[in-house]
């Protein structure tokens, strides 16, 4: 398994993610046609830098050719008519200024001409859905957005619906976001892992008084996650860096056993003496995929546990079924799919049957109490090989097409054009379908003549 490990002994934020992946060689471009997509008036400055004597990359969001940072952030204010309050974070990445995070207003909070320019989280999401953009990109993107909302409409006890990103911290955090989710696509790994997280420490200043770092929605945003303060007196993560870690990274720990292929630094924008505030990337295989012969990869299938959830349906509307589907697969089901069944009473019906980690069980099951007319769920594990797997990308005349590829023995077994990349460079460039999966295959078994 091909994986991506993110270390973040210096905390993480969102341009500092990105920073990490161009120096892993993500191609910047892929991030600047990201940007442009979204059409909201902003653009990248990328830089190199040293911290501590690190040479990194650094990455700094423009909007309407100003830095967005200071991200002004509006918080929800109980008294409608009271002047209105602004959720500061001091931050390290804006040296000597406050850092402002991208947080969430109330409708209605205030009147003043400030309030008038922001966007909901409907709106962030048309934009994003609107983008050239692939469907996993998109998907990653909009439910890093939504956890980020639910973080803070949790903190301040208002309804998700009710709350707006103020519109310099809402292009902010939608470049930061959407690049990185398009960059962790790019790398083309099976799984992004993350160590433990600095969360810095000291206080932050609030809306209605300071705060230990770190901060109210951090800590909502990162449940679940091993962090700890070195005891740098900063805010070392923010909830921006939060959300992408907590979406994007499928479990935290120590630096694995690994085959390290290459590695990148992402630069925050302080310079602390004696401590590089960088977060790396280091992408390779994990230890369990390498053989004896590094040119050779794992010889026998891995073997795993899978959590197997089924029930019966002979009640659900097909067009429900859809739906819920859809939802298991967006909470992190690693298969859905129906079988058709004769039931009691002569009743056609269906199977549903969902694979998981077994980790997921409980919430995938929430799910389908939730939106099916079951009233029970037979749950079981099972054992499972699967082969070795890893992502290749090759460039095609319309664009990059990523090609998964599956070992056994030491030799490839299977591979398959990625549908999502073709569909979309299909439906870009108006070429039928078939013809873009056609070439991406010619194309790679091309590399493996050479």
């Amino acid at each position: 398994m091909r994986i991506a490990y993110l270390d973040c002994f210096s905390g993480i934020s969102g341009d500092m993610f990105l920073g990490a992946l161009i120096d892993a060689g993500v191609p910047a471009k892929l991030f600047e046609n990201a940007v442009e997509a979204l059409n909201v008036g902003a653009r990248l400055e990328i830089s190199k830098v040293n911290r501590s004597g690190i040479s990194a990359k650094k990455v700094d969001v423009l909007v309407n050719g100003e830095k967005a940072a200071p991200r002004i952030a509006e918080a929800p204010d109980p008294h409608p008519h009271s002047h209105s309050h602004v959720h500061r974070h001091s931050h390290h990445h804006e040296p000597g200024v406050p850092h402002f995070s991208p947080m969430l207003r109330e409708v209605g909070a205030s009147h003043g001409p400030e309030h008038q320019h922001s966007r909901g989280l409907t709106e962030i999401r048309e934009i994003i859905e609107h983008a050239a953009l692939s469907e996993s990109a998109k998907k990653s993107a909009i439910t890093i957005f939504e956890k980020l909302g639910e973080a803070e409409a949790k903190i301040h006890n208002v309804p998700v619906e009710k709350i707006h990103f103020h519109e310099v911290g809402a292009v902010d955090a939608l470049v930061d976001i959407v690049c990185a989710a398009v960059g962790a696509e790019a790398l083309g790994v099976d799984e992004i892992v993350c160590s433990p997280l600095n969360v810095g420490g000291g206080m932050v200043e609030c809306a209605h008084g300071n705060f230990p770092v770190p901060a109210p929605a951090t800590v909502e945003l990162l449940k679940g996650a091993a962090v700890y303060s070195s005891g740098i007196q900063a805010e070392l993560v923010t909830p921006t860096g939060a959300a992408i870690v907590a979406v994007l990274a499928k479990r935290f720990t120590p630096f694995p056993k690994m085959k390290i292929e290459k590695a990148g630094y992402g630069a925050g924008s302080r310079d602390f003496p004696g401590h590089a505030n960088v977060v790396r990337i280091t992408v390779g295989e994990i230890a369990a995929d390498i053989s004896s012969d590094r040119n050779v990869r794992a010889t026998r299938p891995e073997e795993d546990t899978v959590c197997l959830l089924e029930a019966n349906l002979d009640d659900l509307s097909p067009q429900v079924f859809g739906y819920v589907m859809e939802r298991l697969l967006e909470a992190g089901a690693l298969d859905v799919f129906a079988t058709p069944i004769q039931m009691k009473k002569n009743r056609p019906g269906s199977l549903l049957t969902v694979l998981a980690q077994p980790q997921d069980a409980e919430k995938l099951t929430n799910i389908i109490f939730a939106e099916t007319t079951t009233l029970g769920i037979r749950r079981r594990e099972e054992k499972r090989q699967v082969l070795a797997r890893r992502w290749e990308a090759v460039q095609t005349q319309w664009g990059t097409v990523r090609m998964k590829i599956a070992n056994m023995n030491g030799t490839v077994s299977n591979y398959a054009p990625e549908f999502e990349d073709c569909r979309r460079i299909a439906s870009e460039h108006r070429v039928p379908l078939k013809q873009v999966m056609q070439e991406a295959v010619k194309l790679y078994l091309q590399t493996q003549k050479h």
